[in-house]
């Protein structure tokens, strides 16, 4: 074989070593910095994409019994509240997150860590909260709906009871909570009416902007049972279970989609998480805080300091839209709710599921999972039995929020110590931030329930 030619020249040299010639380098250099930096539009599209459970969480966190306890709380206490927005979400995003985390990382729900790593009387023992009060939460919301469409119909509540619970279970059987998300997200965007009606009220913003950022507690019995009410339905038992469920779940049904590929990495995994989750956790509390501001400038100014009826909370909206306030709230409490019961039926069977090990998920068909859908089936029809003891649907929404302020803390406390437990979390373990911030929501709740308790003494 004849030897190769000497490489002389500068073209040779370096299409051999496979360098680029000098105009390409050039190019290179001089490359537009969009080239190399993703626009403002594909930033926003890949964070788009990274919303999920997050979302999810932060819209079924503004469910019925939120609307309820944050109209309440304007109409009793003006803007005297309104603090209670701006400390809950440090503290419920930091909750969430760490929810988030356990299902990423370990890739099961709550229940399942607790089953694998934990006694078993500390797993059904959190089991037995979340049950009852979803359960409690499932009657509530399902009456708010009701209460709802009765006052825009006319039709007695009594029938729109059944008809929201067949209806939540033939979607859920039928088609998916992923399709009734589609859906049903689009009506949640009614609550920015308040961010409207807010505006249209015009309250005296100075004592708004002092209110907010004035934190105080004061030590009677109805400011306590409505603090502890704010914290309960912000800060819910329910969807520390749903979170981690529901990002473990999403994880494996992608790895399913990309199988053959490499799974992406976890720290990027983790980092897209706290943007999900802080998006949906800032949007619920803007809509908490402009539900209270609403409330407090509108049925607080007129004197209406205690709702007892649907047609009383939505009187709120009546500056923005008069007449159409009625249409407005029913389509925003229906709408929340058909994403938040499914949520309250879905992590109680979660949590039984993993508790026993049967298959479970969202996502999986009826019959691939019998035993999941029944627990969600007769979690609904328990729920629905208990409207027909003829409870008072606002009041009973408010009452909701109380029980799970108080049920709250001992879960946090466990979340805690899933979160820093080396065995379950490895190198994923809490920072100091998410334990600074789940600790202060813990000795929160715990305080506010301990003074709560300690009112229901002194003046009963």
């Amino acid at each position: 074989m004849a030897d190769e030619p000497p490489i002389t020249s500068e073209a040779s040299i370096r299409k051999f070593m496979l360098v680029p010639p000098r105009d390409v380098e050039r190019r290179e250099t001089e490359r537009p910095e969009r080239d190399y930096e993703a626009t403002s539009r594909d930033k926003l599209k890949s964070f788009v994409r990274e919303l999920g459970p997050g979302l999810v969480t932060g819209a079924a966190d503004d469910d019925p019994s939120g609307i309820a306890t944050y109209s309440q709380a304007g109409a009793a206490f003006g803007y005297d509240l309104l603090w209670t927005a701006i400390i809950t979400l440090p503290l419920m995003t930091a909750v969430q997150l760490m929810c988030a985390r356990i299902g990423l990382v370990t890739r099961r729900g709550l229940a399942a860590v607790l089953r694998e790593h934990y006694p078993r009387s500390l797993l059904w023992f959190a089991c037995l909260l979340l049950f009852v009060a979803n359960t409690i939460n499932i009657a509530a919301d399902l009456g708010g709906m009701a209460a709802a469409g009765s006052m825009l119909s006319g039709v007695p509540a009594v029938w729109f009871v059944p008809a929201f619970t067949l209806l939540i279970l033939a979607l859920l059987i039928y088609a998916s909570y992923e399709f009734m998300t589609r859906i049903f997200k689009w009506l949640t965007l009614v609550l920015f009416a308040y961010v409207v009606a807010a505006f249209a009220a015009n309250p005296d913003w100075d004592t708004v902007l002092w209110e907010t950022i004035r934190p105080r507690i004061v030590f009677t019995h109805d400011y306590l049972l409505t603090f502890v009410a704010i914290l309960g339905t912000t800060i819910s038992p329910y969807l520390f279970f749903w979170q981690a469920a529901q990002n473990a779940e999403q994880e494996d049904h992608l790895e399913k989609k990309i199988e053959g590929r490499p799974r992406r990495a976890l720290r990027r995994e983790l980092r897209a998480s706290h943007r999900d989750v802080a998006a949906g956790m800032f949007i619920s509390n803007l809509i908490m805080f402009f539900i209270i501001l609403t409330a407090g400038a509108t049925l607080h100014q007129a004197g209406q300091t205690n709702i007892e009826t649907a047609e009383q909370a939505a009187a709120a909206l009546r500056p923005l839209t008069g007449h159409f306030a009625y249409l407005l709230f029913t389509l925003g409490l229906v709408g929340t709710g058909m994403l938040a019961v499914p949520v309250l039926a879905g992590s109680a069977a979660y949590a039984l599921a993993e508790a026993g090990a049967w298959n479970a998920g969202m996502s999986a068909k009826v019959h691939e999972a019998r035993t999941f859908y029944g627990v969600i089936a007769i979690a609904m029809l328990i729920g629905m039995a208990l409207n027909f003891a003829h409870l008072n649907a606002v009041r009973l929404l408010f009452w909701t929020a109380v029980i799970n302020g108080l049920l709250a803390p001992p879960l946090i406390v466990i979340l805690l110590f899933v979160c820093n437990n080396p065995q379950v979390m490895g190198e994923h373990r809490n920072g100091w931030k998410l334990n600074l911030f789940g600790i202060l929501a813990a000795v929160l709740m715990t305080f506010a329930g301990v003074a709560l308790a300690f009112s229901w003494f002194r003046y009963s």
